[in-house]
């Protein structure tokens, strides 16, 4: 048995799981939180390693690929405050953490664990149901659909159909993107016969983020969906993201609102033109800009 306990977190090894249960400290992140303990079999693993650092060091657990649904869901782009697979590692501990490493890796020596994709998921996925509200929407997941409710930031556009409601069966792909910078963030579900080149902030299959702090637990969401979808290794289709159209960025003075909105009208006459857009949708999304002119 190998443990090592931290504010960060406590890993415990029993040569057959690695159990990794969050921190209380209130620098554990939401997500962490959120997610709760998580039982990683032997099998799941590709690697185990640890950092040294001045002050503090990162145990960290490399997963085959195809193994975890969050992280097939979120595709490596959670940071490191919101990985579960990290642990912050004090000083005065950096042995145990080596002997923790030393330990995980005999075994998987000895077990003859391949590294190599899974082909299928080793991790169960979060538990639900499960209800998210950030970005201009709440998404909730019962384990059989998916409902997509709006809020008063959300796009008239895409508000004006009302909450969606969409199986597991008709679902496609599932992906989470977080924000970066000035690009915004999303849950995104490709439907089944639906799909769409609108971006997220006038897909009525996504929500949108804007980088705050409930945002990650949106990630939860997308890996409960993806655990229940065909495994990537069983999928013969060359099912690929749906091509996004490049969203805006956000305009830097007052001064420029009149072409970001001109930019914004020719941008909605293209996805209508395409069949992107509906006659109605286009007609409410036309409206909305126009009044702000």
């Amino acid at each position: 048995m190998a443990e090592i306990i931290q504010r960060d977190g406590t890993w415990a090894f029993d040569g057959d799981v690695v159990r990794l249960t969050p921190g209380r400290d209130r620098n554990v992140s939401l997500l962490r939180r959120s997610l709760g303990e998580l039982v990683v079999p032997l099998g799941a693993l590709a690697g185990v390693s640890f950092e040294q650092g001045r002050k503090s060091g990162r145990l960290r657990l490399r997963l085959r690929d195809g193994a975890d649904p969050l992280l097939h869901a979120t595709g490596g782009r959670l940071a490191e405050p919101h990985d579960p697979y990290r642990l912050t590692v004090e000083s005065d501990r950096y042995g145990v953490a080596e002997y923790f490493v030393d330990e995980v890796r005999t075994a998987l020596l000895l077990d003859e664990v391949p590294s190599g994709p899974a082909t299928e998921y080793l991790l169960p996925g979060p538990a639900v149901p499960l209800s998210v509200s950030a970005g201009d929407g709440t998404a909730s997941f019962d384990g059989e659909q998916l409902q997509l409710e709006w809020n008063w930031k959300t796009e008239e556009a895409k508000s004006a159909a009302g909450p969606r409601t969409i199986a597991v069966a008709d679902v496609v792909a599932v992906e989470w993107q977080p924000a970066a910078g000035l690009e915004n963030g999303h849950l995104r579900v490709t439907v089944r016969g639906a799909p769409t080149k609108a971006p997220p902030k006038y897909d009525p299959n996504s929500v949108e983020l804007w980088g705050f702090k409930k945002d990650p637990l949106m990630a939860l969401v997308a890996a409960a969906v993806q655990v229940r979808l065909p495994h990537p290794a069983a999928v013969t289709a060359d099912v690929r993201p749906i091509a996004e159209v490049p969203r805006q960025r956000a305009e830097p003075s007052a001064e420029d609102d009149h072409d970001a909105l001109l930019r914004r009208l020719r941008e909605l006459g293209e996805l209508h033109r395409t069949g992107v857009l509906t006659d109605d949708e286009f007609s409410l999304a036309k409206q909305a800009v126009l009044k702000r002119m």
